[in-house]
């Protein structure tokens, strides 16, 4: 019944999106006098803003645009290497790259936005490395058929990942885990050491990651604690509608990850469509264009399987099975001390209010035996969570941190 709601309380808002639409464009029409004076202007930016707010959206594009190196523009081509039921992996490399370039897998989360969230980390790293992602799909997407997804097929996913690349490329690849992801890539880097896996990363960068949330926890790990396992599958839980491939399936909606997130700084998601709607009404459309297209990410929601979503939940947040050794990956206990030459870089963001600061940071200590000299701690001042992998703090201040790690350890 909650999807089936949300998806009729949907279609009623964007039908009125549409409406809005045709509004605002009657009232910018310049042959009609009622754009000019008096509340037209205005009425037609506040119709805008609701469109804008309300209508359908799809998965986005990554358009990663061309990377100027030396003042010449280098064109980025885009390919899917490969194809699974639950994601895929998406490569991005620039026109003349060096052949000795860095291999970089970016780990993207599965948290109810798209890998697209992280448009902007692939655009900055793309310069300098030859940058692969994981292209997560929207579980309501996903056939029955195919089968159920859990934190066990995570790691799978990433290790198989992990040897596509290191055979085509015939080296190590280097590893950026934003957020959620810290904990499966640290949990797959474990595997593939106590293994020996010649794939096994070179570098494991965690950037906010939840490794260990007892450390600084914050108002999403206080919410995760304070209602049993069985609360989150009997309230969050949803079975997806017959208008979808996944029809039947139960996940973790994405609307409802949103709605928490915007409940968590309202009032600065609600200025943030104040300020688009003045700067639409003065002509400034520049600066509402960039509001827009920040919005038009942040509102893309996609949904993930029930499994995964309650191990998260449970292993993650309530037993914080990684850090007390009782992380367990296909029946076998993962030892984190099995990680020997993989060097790792933990970054945590001052203001960050999702993954409290010590949080990532944890990393470091779990892997006892990793030589001094091949751990890293970088606090990113003045970041908040999304600073940390977008904006101009993490290309002019992070980035540069992670890419001399990598180099480092090359």
């Amino acid at each position: 019944m909650l999807y089936s709601a949300y998806e009729l309380q949907k279609a009623w808002f964007s039908s009125a999106s549409n409406w809005a639409t045709v509004g605002a464009r009657l009232l910018d029409n310049p042959s009609l006098p009622m754009g000019y004076f008096g509340m037209g202007p205005a009425a037609a930016s506040a119709l805008k803003v609701f469109a804008h707010l309300y209508e359908e959206r799809g998965k986005p594009d990554f358009d990663i645009q061309p990377v100027e190196v030396e003042g010449v523009a280098r064109p980025v081509s885009e390919t899917v290497v490969l194809e699974k039921p639950f994601g895929s992996l998406r490569r991005f490399k620039r026109d003349n790259l060096p052949k000795n370039a860095p291999k970089l897998l970016i780990v993207a989360p599965m948290s109810g936005h798209y890998a697209t969230l992280l448009r902007g980390t692939v655009q900055r790293m793309v310069q300098n490395q030859e940058v692969w992602i994981t292209d997560w799909a929207d579980a309501r997407n996903v056939p029955l058929s195919e089968g159920h997804f859990d934190l066990d097929d995570y790691i799978d996913y990433l290790i198989e990942f992990l040897q596509f690349i290191g055979q085509e490329s015939k080296g190590g690849t280097h590893v950026l885990a934003v957020c959620q992801p810290s904990v499966p890539a640290f949990a797959a880097t474990a595997v593939m050491g106590a293994a020996k896996d010649p794939c096994r990363p070179k570098t494991l960068t965690m950037m906010g990651g939840p490794i260990d949330t007892r450390a600084s926890p914050t108002s999403v790990n206080d919410l995760a604690m304070d209602k049993p396992l069985s609360w989150f599958e009997n309230n969050v839980i949803a079975t997806v509608p017959f208008n979808y491939p996944g029809a039947g399936r139960k996940v973790y909606p994405g609307f409802l990850q949103l709605a928490g997130f915007i409940s968590m700084n309202l009032s600065d998601h609600m200025m943030s469509h104040y300020e688009m709607f003045k700067h639409m009404t003065i002509g400034d459309h520049d600066s509402a264009d960039r509001t827009k297209q920040f919005y038009d990410e942040y509102l893309s929601v996609c949904d993930m399987t029930e499994e995964f979503y309650l191990q998260t939940i449970e292993h993650v947040f309530q037993e914080h099975s990684l850090p007390k050794g009782e992380f367990v990956h296909r029946g076998k206990a993962i030892d984190p001390d099995a990680i020997r030459d993989t060097a790792l870089l933990a970054i945590e963001g001052e203001l960050d209010d999702i993954s409290g600061i010590g949080q990532t940071r944890a990393a470091l200590d779990l892997a006892e035996h990793l030589p001094k000299a091949k751990k890293k701690y970088h606090l990113a001042k003045d970041c908040g969570h999304y600073g940390i992998f977008n904006g101009s703090k993490w290309r002019t201040r992070i980035a540069p941190v992670v890419e001399e790690w990598m180099r480092e350890n090359g």
